[in-house]
Order: structure tokens, then sequence, then C-alpha cells
């Protein structure tokens, strides 16, 4: 009786030893679920500085259109020479799928377009850089993959097909990027539309490694949101625009009242914004402006933000890179356009966080292209921490 008595004892005490380790051991294997990098550090050491070639594949506004004279002469091999001698190390290449599946199904991809992009693609490579090959629809694109599910087949569709047919290219130094700036404000479904489109891009390239964002325009708070996909190949980004109010001053898009604030400084201060906000006509707008000095955005604020990404990162053992950032150049002062870029620019490599400024030519410029003639800004090379006069 007594031994049985100690053989029940044991037996209560084991399975209560049990259930005491049950939440440990499931802990543990949720955690072993979770994806561990194995992004290669060589692959890393492409992504370090960038650039990114705007207006060539997407958001093309060229009279030519998407057209092989508008390919060939936007962005030229001297172009791309001039990147390289520059000390970038990538482009990020922006492209619209539309024009190859306008009058195409997605997954066949159109012989004659798809080879202006593989003269591109190569042309990047042929000068010893990296290309990102961004995905770079335009928000209607977008918008549709927000509530269309057959949509987001399509782009799988289209997505598998482009990955495959750039499979057997150099895995180290040609990376997909999945989706530029998505705009879903629902997180969950974007993570799902994610997960699904990286699948069919791993059906297409095993080897290749992607880009993920987090929703809502790739913004940093949002990547922070983000859990890892469960694909170890990936690399995850973000845009880095804050304050938006003083990179976009000037601007006739996004906000309404952007257009009216020009003139901004940069560190913010009341006073400056004040003199500003005297030039806005509404008074929520104006109050806006009035903010923007009030919060004292500086170096440090800068680099508490860009800490908070490098922080998820690092707790969630991914590589993470800022594939855009930059200042509208028309209406802020130079000299506050190059502190912001500078002090942008130093945060991300204090916190070994890649970088692609946006972009070569277009309006947030790191050259200027007038009368046939390309100039290179010094500034704004000297903000990247690049050499003005050798440009390396």
């Amino acid at each position: 009786m007594k031994c049985l008595w100690i053989m029940r004892c044991t037996a209560l005490a084991t399975l209560a030893a049990l259930t005491t380790c049950l939440p440990l051991a499931q802990s543990t294997a949720a955690r072993s679920v979770q994806p561990v990098s194995s992004v290669p550090s060589s692959r890393l050491a492409h992504l370090r500085r960038g650039i990114n070639a705007s207006e060539w594949f997407a958001q093309v506004y060229d009279k030519l259109g998407y057209s092989k004279e508008h390919f060939q002469s936007w962005t030229t091999a001297d172009d791309i020479a001039l990147i390289q001698s520059m000390g970038f190390d990538h482009v990020r290449l922006s492209v619209d799928p539309e024009p190859m599946v306008l009058h195409h199904p997605p997954d066949e991809l159109p012989a004659e377009y798809i080879g202006y992009l593989d003269t591109a693609i190569k042309m990047v490579l042929d000068r010893g850089l990296a290309v990102v090959i961004d995905l770079h629809p335009n928000s209607e694109f977008k918008a549709r993959l927000a509530k269309d599910d057959s949509f987001v087949q399509e782009l799988s569709d289209f997505w598998r097909a482009l990955a495959r047919h750039y499979s057997t290219w150099d895995a180290d130094r040609v990376f997909f990027e999945i989706l530029n700036e998505p705009e879903f404000t629902d997180r969950y479904r974007w993570y799902g539309v994610q997960s699904k489109v990286a699948a069919a891009i791993r059906e297409g390239a095993p080897q290749h490694t992607m880009i993920a964002a987090g929703a809502r325009w790739s913004n940093d708070d949002e990547l922070v949101f983000l859990e890892p996909l469960r694909d170890p190949n990936v690399i995850y980004n973000f845009h880095f625009y804050d304050p938006h109010i003083f990179t976009h001053q000037g601007a006739t898009w996004g906000v309404y009242f952007w257009h009216w604030v020009k003139g901004l400084d940069y560190p913010s201060s009341p006073e400056s914004a004040a003199r500003v906000a005297a030039d806005v006509p509404d008074a929520i707008d104006r109050l806006a402006v009035m903010r923007y000095g009030l919060d004292h955005w500086d170096a440090a604020r800068v680099n508490a933000e860009i800490a908070q990404v490098a922080d998820w990162a690092r707790r969630r053992a991914v590589p993470v890179v800022c594939n855009e950032f930059g200042v509208y150049r028309y209406y802020a002062k130079p000299k506050d356009r190059e502190a912001w870029i500078h002090d942008v620019r130093t945060a991300l490599e204090e916190h070994g966080i890649g970088w692609t400024m946006w972009d070569y030519s277009g309006s947030f410029g790191v050259v200027t292209k007038k009368d046939g003639r390309t100039v290179a800004d010094k500034s704004t090379l000297w903000a990247l921490g690049l050499n003005p006069k050798t440009g390396k």
C-alpha cells in the first residue's frame, strides 16, 4: 500500500513537472519556427551606399513614354559610370510592372520589354555594382492589391515569372524587392499578401535574397509592427523622410498644404516655423508648421527614430536597410537639405544600416541634368560621406 502511494506521488510529481515545463516547451517550439537569417554577409556588403534610379522603368514622365528611345537615353552607361565613380555600391532600379502585364498574361513576360530591362541591369552589373529590382507600381495598382484577392494571385504569378527569369543571374548582386511602399491600411492583410508573393518569388528563384517592407508606404513605424516572414533569405527595409513637412516642403503631391511651405529650417526652431507658418492660409495647417518648430527636429531626434528600427532588427536577428531617404531640392535651403541628409546618413551608419538615397537625377537628386550636361551636387555628396572632389 505504501509502495502504491509512493508510485502515485511520483506520477503526480512527474505530471506537475511536465505541466510546469509545457509553456516553456511551447515557447521554445514557437521560437524555433522563426527563421534565422541566412542572408550572407557578402550580399549585405553590396548594399551599404546606394542610389535610386527613378523615372527610367517606373514613374516615367518623359514624353517618349515606356519606349526603346526612353530606356536608351534616360539613364546611360555614362550615368552608371558616374554613379560608380561617386562611390555608390548599388542601384535600386524602380520597375513598374504594369507595362509588362498590360497586354500579356501576368506569367508571360514580354520578350522585347524584358530585353530592355536586361540591358539596363547588365549595365549596372558590368560596373561592379549590385542592383535591387524594385517593383514600383502606381497607387491604383496597389489599391487593387489591398482589396482584390485575384489580383494578388496575378502579382504572385508575375513575380514568379520575373524571379525565374533572373534566377541564373548573380545572386550576390541581384536582389528582389517585393513591393515599393505598400499602400495598405490593414497591416494584417499586407502581411498575408507579402507572404504569398514572397513564396512565389522563392519558387522562381530559390537562391536570391528578397527585400520586404512594412505596410503604409514602408514607413519606419510600420516596419517595427511587422514580424519576419518565414523565409530566412530576406532583408527588411524602411523609408525615412521624417518629418515630411521639412523633406517635402513645396511639393505638389501628398498632403495638400505642403505646397505652401517653403524655406523651413532644419534643425527646426519655433522662430523659423513661425515665419513660414505666417504664409500658410489655413489655421490647422499653420499649427502643423508650428508644431514642427516645437518638436526640435535635429540629429539626436533623427537618431532616436532610426534607433527604434535598429532595435527591432536586432531583437529579431534580421538584416535591415533604408532604401529611400532624401529632401525635395527646390524649396529647402541647400544648407538645411545638406544637414538633414548628413544626419540621416550618419545615424544609419552608426546603427549598421545600409542606405539608398532617393534619387539620382530627379527632384531629390544627387546630380542635376540640364542642356545635355550632368552635374554632381557637391554638397549632397559631402552629406553622404562621399568626397565631392573625387566622388569617392
